[in-house]
């Protein structure tokens, strides 16, 4: 069985360590705030201008005026502090957050990220996509194995206009965890149940397994 978005997100959740500055693009890894340990001292970076970003509020809890690069509702932690765009983009560029996790379209096994844009389709822009891409020390890209046509969303090539070239170093959709490896992808972890042929006919591209959960008691 493939993981379900909470589950994926959950195993996004777990590529952060102690101490981190990490910024969570819009979409599915905004809801990666929800899924962190208290205790890992974490520091979330939003391109808006907001660093010290806590998770998702309650009813009682809305401040219309503190938003995420998505416009949605958010909270502040205590020490948390909010400035200019051209003040939050200078710290991307700098390279002082240690981890994106971004939504993605494609992915190639170089590393190369497609994420902003489908030709011929309305966008409202970029955003921070392509600075993040470029400006953090790892990204992480959270996104769905295949698209709604069934097309592949793991590449030999990219089709899809890049963001950023060999900036991913791991892809975390529903059958698993993916590194780009040059010509292919290394899958490091499968979802539950999902087996390396599923895995294999999902790809546009070679794929390498190495790593294979243990198998599970079917005796009833």
């Amino acid at each position: 069985m493939s993981w379900s978005k909470e589950q994926m997100v959950r195993r996004a959740a777990a590529e952060i360590h102690r101490g981190e500055f990490v910024n969570l693009g819009i979409g599915m890894p905004t809801e990666v705030a929800n899924h962190l340990a208290p205790d890992l001292d974490v520091t979330l970076h939003s391109e808006n201008g907001l660093l010290g970003m806590g998770p998702f509020p309650t009813d009682e809890e809305v401040d219309p005026l503190l938003i995420n690069a998505g416009k949605q509702t958010v909270t502040a932690l205590p020490g948390a502090s909010t400035f200019d765009s051209a003040f939050s983009f200078a710290m991307i560029r700098g390279g002082h957050i240690d981890l994106a996790i971004l939504g993605g379209l494609e992915v190639a096994t170089n590393g190369d990220l497609a994420n902003w844009t489908v030709p011929g389709k309305l966008i409202t822009g970029m955003g921070g996509a392509m600075d993040l891409a470029a400006g953090a020390r790892r990204l992480v890209v959270l996104q769905s194995h295949i698209s709604k046509d069934g097309t592949s969303k793991l590449v030999t090539t990219l089709t899809l206009p890049p963001t950023a070239r060999q900036c991913v170093s791991r892809v975390i959709t529903e059958l698993g965890v993916f590194d780009p490896a040059g010509d292919h992808f290394s899958c490091v972890e499968r979802a539950d149940s999902v087996t390396e042929a599923e895995v294999s006919r999902k790809t546009g591209a070679a794929v390498v397994f190495a790593f294979s959960p243990a198998p599970t008691n079917s005796a009833g």
